[in-house]
């Protein structure tokens, strides 16, 4: 028997999305943004699950969710289990990371299926382990399976598009060079993102194909190599910025992602794309020694800091904030993006893009077909339109 006869007669999801994960830490924050913003089961059908029966229906009431949002007992070592939830859902929501850990028979069914998926991975190796084995099942099934929904890398991926959009509407062309640079940010990192960078040196260290994934901007797109782009692994000044820049952590997984997304669009920026990612740091020896400091800095290899299922505040949450530009000059032509959050980019508007995420799927009429996408060739327009609407984000010509 093939797998596909293993699931039961497709029959209408009871749910638009099943929030997997529910009960860590970021789970918690999603069920929260989805019960605030939707409180109806006329706005949206949701569920929560997790591998604790107990723990989610104490959830269920600290939140007060409506009596509608069920509680799906569920765990990633259960096939049964999982089956169940995909069966269930037009959209699985999953926080449940490392995905390289915990995630790969959950995308399996969902591509299976032709359920929708969104997570908030940031491990490319997984990710590419994954299309090479799901891109057709998904494509056949018509399962959108849609990584990185979250801070990696949605702000970046979505702010690219948003800026080769105006070049196009411009200029008439796309920019063939790209800088994204972080301007400000206050916040933590998830437990979970260090968690995943963890688990990818760990598995790294083991095996010389995962490092060559690596270190392979074009990792996510097979049987494509662009043009050569720039590492941005050392600190640099910047005239045109009149700014010190240093390397910025989450540039491994995002520039991936946009040139993934470029890929998808059939390379409507261009098949000789160029694009890094940095953070500025300001001028002068300040400026340098901030960004000499940033350059050396392994605390994210290191067991300090918040664990999974652990995270900041509601007070540090709301105080944070994340400020990225995203800038072309070509022969005259120039023109600079600003997106931002109102809220730490890790957890606080984190939540809120991977809960839109799921919801733009299970209730836009977006065109995309079965496959595993990006954001912004799956969501673009429709997702950014979610984004400032509901989730304290801008997009902005500067």
């Amino acid at each position: 028997m093939n797998e596909q006869a293993k699931f039961n007669m497709k029959s209408e999801p009871t749910f638009d999305v099943i929030v997997y994960g529910a009960t860590g830490f970021t789970g918690q924050l999603v069920a929260e943004y989805l019960a605030k913003t939707y409180p109806q089961p006329k706005d949206l059908k949701w569920a929560i699950a997790g591998r604790n029966k107990a723990k989610l229906e104490a959830l269920k009431t600290s939140l007060k969710l409506h009596n509608d949002v069920a509680c799906l007992q569920a765990d990633s070592s259960d096939v049964e289990s999982l089956k169940s939830l995909v069966e269930g859902a037009k959209v699985i929501l999953t926080t449940v990371g490392p995905y390289q850990l915990y995630g790969s028979k959950l995308v399996e069914l969902c591509a299976i299926n032709g359920t929708d998926y969104v997570d908030l991975c940031g491990e490319p190796t997984w990710m590419h382990e994954m299309i090479n084995a799901h891109q057709q099942t998904a494509e056949k099934s018509g399962a959108r399976i849609v990584f990185s929904c979250g801070f990696d890398s949605i702000p970046f991926d979505l702010g690219v598009y948003y800026l080769q959009k105006k070049a196009q509407s411009t200029f008439s062309q796309p920019f063939k060079r790209i800088k994204g640079r972080v301007r400000g940010m206050k916040g933590t990192f998830s437990g979970g993102t260090k968690a995943s960078l963890q688990a990818t040196m760990a598995a790294a260290k083991k095996d010389k194909n995962i490092m060559a994934v690596l270190l392979n901007p074009f990792a996510l797109t097979p049987g494509f190599t662009g043009a050569e782009q720039p590492l941005g692994n050392k600190p640099l000044f910047e005239d045109e910025f009149n700014s010190w820049s240093a390397p910025f952590i989450m540039a491994a997984i995002n520039t991936r992602n946009i040139h993934r997304s470029n890929y998808l669009f059939n390379h409507a920026y261009g098949q000789e794309f160029v694009y890094d990612e940095m953070m500025f740091t300001g001028p002068g020896e300040k400026g340098q020694a901030i960004a000499e400091h940033v350059a050396a800095d392994k605390s994210m290899a290191s067991d300090a800091g918040p664990k999974p299922g652990e995270g900041p505040s509601k007070e540090e949450r709301e105080a944070g904030f994340f400020d990225v530009i995203f800038s072309g000059n070509e022969q005259g032509n120039r023109l600079t993006v600003a997106v931002k959050g109102n809220m730490d980019p890790g957890y606080g508007t984190t939540s809120k893009m991977i809960s839109e995420s799921a919801v733009c799927l299970a209730k836009d009429d977006i065109a995309v077909k079965g496959g595993i996408w990006t954001t912004a060739p799956a969501m673009g327009d429709k997702l950014i339109e979610r984004l400032v609407a509901k989730a304290g984000m801008t997009f902005s010509v500067e």
